[in-house]
């Protein structure tokens, strides 16, 4: 007898939980805070006869909207993509077409005279830990517009940067090795 009316008890807090854990469920889906997409990357797939000629020595699609670098290499067997970090603003965004000039491993940094004059504490930067280019740096053919490392691997995926593409470390090292310089390149 004692052991059917713990059973009747268990059936009973277990039917009262079961009915009463849909509706906490959906209250907590109705309070949850909204996602913030600015900072979500929405990986989107590239072609690159959609942007060039030919792969020539190869390209590279900087998809600002997606944060995603996409790479091909110029014989056409070898196609990378790679989560970035972006420009804040649409005023910091530059747009179009443009080329690898020169890379540098270990590179240097000075901030820019807009840079300067949002935040006059920054000041000229060696290569090591505490840069913000990373590890490895390409330079475009545009003044001051770099595709580069970070070692703030927070800013990837976000609009975070002054203008600039970031990668991961390993990953633009990864993308150094392979992109000669000419690598065609369009920020779009």
């Amino acid at each position: 007898m004692t052991t059917t009316s713990i059973s009747r008890r268990r059936l009973m807090l277990t039917a009262a939980a079961a009915t009463a854990l849909p509706a906490t469920a959906h209250a907590q889906v109705l309070e949850a805070p909204a996602v913030n997409r600015r900072n979500i990357m929405g990986f989107t797939l590239q072609h690159w006869q959609d942007h060039f000629d030919t792969l020539g020595k190869g390209a590279i699609v900087a998809d600002i909207d997606s944060r995603t670098l996409h790479f091909w290499s110029g014989d056409g067997e070898t196609y990378k993509m790679y989560p970035s970090s972006v420009p804040r603003t649409e005023e910091l965004t530059k747009r179009g077409y443009t080329r690898i000039v020169r890379k540098r491993v270990g590179p240097d940094w000075t901030p820019t005279a807009s840079m300067m004059e949002r935040d006059p504490t920054l000041k000229y930067m060696p290569p090591g830990p505490g840069n913000p280019l990373g590890t490895h740096a390409m330079y475009l053919s545009w003044p001051a517009y770099l595709i580069h490392g970070t070692h703030d691997t927070r800013k990837i995926g976000r609009m975070s940067s002054d203008g600039c593409i970031g990668l991961y470390n390993h990953k633009v090292e990864e993308l150094f090795a392979i992109a000669p310089v000419g690598t065609q390149v369009r920020l779009l």
